[in-house]
Parts: structure tokens; C-alpha cells; sequence
């Protein structure tokens, strides 16, 4: 956030709740807070394991540019993927974190907003199909765009019909949405045909698309997030050409290996759950690693809001890729050449590959 934030709009970035903690609990006792102060603290000039109020309280003393600098560039992050969708006028920008980090940053549109755009520009519901498909044409034509994302498990849930949908479905669907927007009032597409429409649209463009899956905040029912219930879908656009990144997955990470085990062109990351089971991170990782051909996994940490959120994903991320293979070669299962090949893969060039960043 480019703002300070006092205790409370702390704890309301350490969980995927809406509602603030109950009296006399905090959002700092769970993994997600351990591990912020254990491994944030000193990096605030704190002992690790700081109590949780003169963690806060150094936080204020620094202000928000002092700590976001020292949390993002000493995460070390080569390259920033932004989803810029989701409260994008009160978080940093791209342009600002490769500024505050030094590194590159590129963004990831989002689906779901260009759809809104679209609708509060007004316009008939016969045209409201082309419309949508130029407009991610055209997102897909800015040079700083490397993927689209959607949030359908939020909006209408991932046991969507597979196929692509037809025009007059899409201009039916499209009427009874605009009909139902309110003046003044944000338009949030929730139409599962008009969303499908967005997807497709999107794979049209070769970019990578991202999907939001498994755990997320209460907008999104659990049970209708499983990356499983996407498998017909998957099958349908394996021949498109376009990759689809199967994002966070937990607690169906096992799942989501398994679809990137038997389409050539999904992709997952296990980002979110790294930072919010904090100690338990290593055995999710390991449990992601059981299916997944090592060229599909990519490093992630789903950070928003908090830049304690940007260094947790990427120190975890080191740590865990090393305990999990190091295992492995303590146990003659893999060579220590193996072990060092697979966390590059994961942590660095399957995105540069995928993404078509500079250097893959």
C-alpha cells in the first residue's frame, strides 16, 4: 500500500478474511504472522520473533517508503509479474516497485476489469462481444502486458461449461448485464458466459492466461475452486497454443499437479499457501513437486498490499526449494547437478520461458 497503515490495516493484509479479528485475538498468531515476525524483524533492526507490538510500532518509525524498500529489494526478485486488477490505485504500480527494487516490472491483466471498462463505456449489448475482444486485443498489444489473469472462482466458480460460448449467448448474457448495472456503481461481472467469452478471447492472443484457484478470501466458494473441475476446459484449449497458469492451488495443489501432469500447456504456482502456512511451507511445496513436471512449476507469492508479503513468498521460496531437493540428494534420490537445475526451473526460468521475458 502507498499509504501507512496503523495496527489494523496490517492484520486486515495478513488474512484472506474480511471481517477484522475478533476482540482480543490477532491476526499475527497464525503461521502467515510468525513468520513476519520472525523473518521480517530483522530487517527492521529487530530481533527475530519481535513481539508483535514493537514490530508495528518500528514499522511506523521507518514509514511505509523505508520498509518497503528494504522488504522488496532485499527480496531479490529479478523480475515483478503484476496483476494490476484488484485496488489499483492504492497499491504501488508497477512502474513504482521497479523503481523502489531495481528490478523490471510487467503486467498481468486482468479479465474480469477490462470486461467493467468495457461495460461503463457503454455501448449495445449486440456489440458488447467484439467489444470485449478488442479491448484485450488491445491489452494484449501494450508492450508491458505479459498475460491476462480472471478470477472466475471468485465471480462464478471453476465448473464453468468448457467450450467457447456462442455469439447470440454472449449478446443475451451481455444484455441482461448492462441491464442490471447501476449508474454511479462499479460494474463487476459475475456473468459466467461473459466471462468464458473473456477467456477465450484471451488464449486468442497467445498470452499466458492465469487462473485463479483453491484458497482466497470469502468471495470464493472452496469447493468450486478445485483446478480439477477445470479438466474439460483444459482439454478443450490444449490446442490453442496459449499456456494456462493455474494459480496458488492450496489445499488442491495435489490436483492442480495433476492437470499440469496431463495437458501440455497448464502451468501452477503454490505462491499463496508458501507465505500463509509459514513453518508447514516446505511439506505443501514437496506435495506440489509429487505430479508436476518440474518445467511447469513457477515460482510466485501472490504479495498484495504488504511488502513483508513480497520478501516472505521469495525467502520461503529459497528456503523450502532448498530443504525439499536437499532431501532428496541426502536420500540418493536426485543429484546434487538435479537439485540445482529443477529450483532454477522453478524459481526463475519456467516464468522467463513462459512469460518470454529477456533472458529465456
Amino acid at each position: 500500500m502507498r499509504s501507512a497503515l496503523d495496527r489494523d490495516g496490517i492484520e486486515a493484509l495478513l488474512t484472506e478474511s474480511l471481517a477484522p479479528p475478533s476482540a482480543g485475538t490477532t491476526a499475527f498468531d497464525t503461521q502467515l504472522g510468525f513468520a513476519v515476525r520472525r523473518w521480517c524483524a530483522p530487517l527492521l533492526e529487530l530481533e527475530p520473533h519481535a513481539p508483535a507490538d514493537d514490530y508495528v510500532r518500528r514499522r511506523r518509525q521507518l514509514g511505509p517508503a523505508e520498509v518497503t524498500r528494504r522488504l522488496l529489494t532485499a527480496a531479490g526478485v529479478a523480475a515483478w509479474l503484476v496483476d494490476t486488477g484488484y485496488q489499483g490505485d492504492a497499491v504501488t504500480t508497477p512502474g513504482e516497485l521497479a523503481a523502489i527494487s531495481g528490478s523490471p516490472a510487467r503486467q498481468i491483466a486482468r479479465l474480469e476489469s477490462i470486461a467493467q471498462h468495457v461495460a461503463e463505456a457503454g455501448g449495445a449489448a449486440a456489440n458488447f462481444g467484439a467489444d470485449l475482444t478488442a479491448a484485450i486485443a488491445d491489452a494484449a498489444g501494450q508492450a508491458d502486458t505479459v498475460g491476462f489473469k480472471s478470477v472466475a472462482a471468485y465471480r462464478c466458480g471453476l465448473d464453468f461449461e468448457a467450450a467457447r460460448p456462442r455469439p447470440p449467448d454472449v449478446e443475451a448474457a451481455a444484455g441482461r448485464w448492462l441491464r442490471s448495472l447501476e449508474p454511479g456503481q462499479p460494474a463487476r461481472l459475475a456473468d459466467p458466459v461473459l466471462i468464458r467469452h473473456g477467456i477465450w478471447a484471451a488464449l486468442d492472443t497467445g498470452l499466458p492466461l492465469q487462473l485463479h484457484t483453491g484458497h482466497g478470501d470469502p468471495d470464493s466458494r472452496l469447493h468450486r475452486a478445485d483446478p480439477a473441475l477445470l479438466q474439460d476446459f483444459l482439454a478443450a484449449s490444449q490446442h490453442l497454443g496459449a499456456a494456462v497458469l493455474l494459480l496458488h492451488c492450496y489445499p488442491y495443489h495435489r490436483q492442480a499437479g495433476a492437470m499440469a501432469n496431463l495437458f501440455p500447456h497448464v502451468y501452477l504456482d503454490v505462491g499463496e499457501a508458501l507465505n500463509h502456512v509459514g513453518a508447514r511451507s516446505a511439506t505443501i511445496l514437496a506435495e506440489a513437486l509429487e505430479l508436476t513436471p518440474f518445467h511447469k512449476m513457477l515460482y510466485s507469492s501472490d504479495a498484495f498490499g504488504l511488502p513483508e508479503l513480497h520478501y516472505l513468498g521469495a525467502a520461503a521460496f529459497r528456503r523450502d526449494i532448498a530443504a525439499v531437493t536437499g532431501a532428496f540428494v541426502a536420500d540418493g534420490a536426485w543429484s546434487d547437478a538435479d537439485a540445482a537445475r529443477v529450483a532454477e526451473m522453478v524459481g526463475s526460468g519456467n516464468a522467463r520461458r513462459v512469460y518470454q521475458l529477456p533472458g529465456a
